[in-house]
């Protein structure tokens, strides 16, 4: 994994490195892949490379002919790169290189933006513009606000919870090296900051990241490489609400691992903003309705806590959030926790762990959700 707090690497140096990186880590040279998925959205508006973005970025990296497929999902592109990864290499194609890669400071915000909302059907960013409250410019956030008054008026979680939360995120991130934000805040400092949309305010959301992120993803028993017990991929259309449709996946990924929310000893989920964080435990079966923000507030869900311990690299409100790479930057973070070299955020005895990652919306629905659950060797 890069660093997620510098700006000065193109999506190339990115790529290099950790494909170079994870590849010595696996003990194998380029040309024993049999297969390279990278995942990506905002090159073609941002970095000027649309189709062919992994063989133009990774073609010095001396892969001799091993196929490259692209993946554009939104933010969900690197959990979507994953599990084609592992079908591919259950089909025969190991081992696979799977990579996220993100150039998101351009110092064109509004093409970011642009970049960002590309991942809401084009038909109905007007209608959701006009309709809720995106003073912040981001239809996404203002989407988020919505969901942010339910859980106030509906589960009874309260924005010093959801102020508590990016609390939480800072006091692990600072623990993290590759962290983007690591500096510590208090609640007052969470809640002062500039509003966004509805009760969000800045320090409650995820920020423009630039990172990349890579796995290898091989068929059979390896020493001190974790296993993956399920991955879970579903799309929506529509037909429920993003929050359900959430719920449904991690059904599917629980069936099939065999396990359960209590078996699960750490946690990387999708935080694009703090109070998601806790409507997707409550989502997830983590937690009931309601009950995420007080276990969060009480310090339940940080390293060291008696629940599930969340994001311990900081999620995506600290660590950073490179869209495309997100995904895979998560596996990432559950493989160094499942080997216990996590260094200062290591959890305790780790052996389950889960990344959950989410892209673009269609209809109030989710567009991508994946669950990956992973177990320790």
């Amino acid at each position: 994994m890069t660093p997620m707090d510098r700006r000065d690497k193109t999506a190339k140096d990115m790529a290099m490195q950790v494909a170079s990186e994870a590849l010595s880590d696996a003990g194998l040279s380029p040309s024993e892949l049999g297969l390279v998925v990278l995942g990506n959205a905002l090159g073609g508006r941002l970095s000027g490379q649309e189709c062919i973005r992994g063989q133009a970025w990774l073609r010095d990296a001396g892969f001799e002919g091993a196929p490259v497929v692209n993946v554009d999902n939104s933010c969900a592109g690197g959990s979507t790169a994953l599990h084609v990864g592992i079908m591919a290499s259950l089909g025969g194609e190991s081992p696979v290189l799977v990579l996220g890669v993100e150039k998101m400071w351009t110092g064109d915000r509004s093409a970011t933006l642009s970049g960002i909302e590309d991942g809401v059907v084009a038909e109905e960013r007007a209608g959701l513009r006009s309709r809720l409250d995106c003073g912040s410019g981001s239809v996404l956030m203002g989407l988020n606000a919505t969901w942010v008054r339910e859980q106030i008026e509906q589960r009874g979680t309260t924005v010093e919870e959801i102020a508590a939360t990016t609390v939480k995120a800072r006091r692990c991130a600072g623990r993290n090296p590759l962290a983007q934000f690591r500096d510590p805040l208090t609640v007052e400092e969470v809640l002062a900051s500039a509003p966004v949309a509805g009760p969000l305010t800045r320090l409650m959301c995820s920020s423009f990241t630039d990172g990349a992120a890579a796995v290898v993803v091989s068929r059979g028993s390896h020493a001190g490489s974790p296993r993956v017990r399920a991955s879970v991929a579903r799309s929506g259309s529509g037909e429920l609400d993003y929050h359900d449709r959430l719920a449904a996946t991690a059904d599917e990924a629980w069936k099939a691992s065999g396990l359960g929310p209590s078996d699960v000893d750490l946690i990387e989920l999708h935080d694009a903003t703090s109070a998601e964080e806790l409507y997707a435990l409550e989502s997830l079966g983590f937690f009931s309705p309601g009950a995420a923000g007080r276990a969060t507030a009480a310090g339940e869900t940080d390293v060291g806590g008696n629940e599930v311990t969340v994001n311990p690299s900081g999620g995506l409100v600290a660590r950073g959030h490179p869209v495309g790479a997100t995904g895979v930057v998560q596996v990432v973070e559950v493989v160094e926790q499942l080997r216990g070299s996590a260094g200062a955020r290591q959890v305790e005895s780790a052996r389950i762990g889960v990344a959950v990652n989410t892209g673009g919306i269609v209809g109030g629905d989710t567009a991508f959700a994946a669950v990956h659950v992973l177990e320790g060797a």
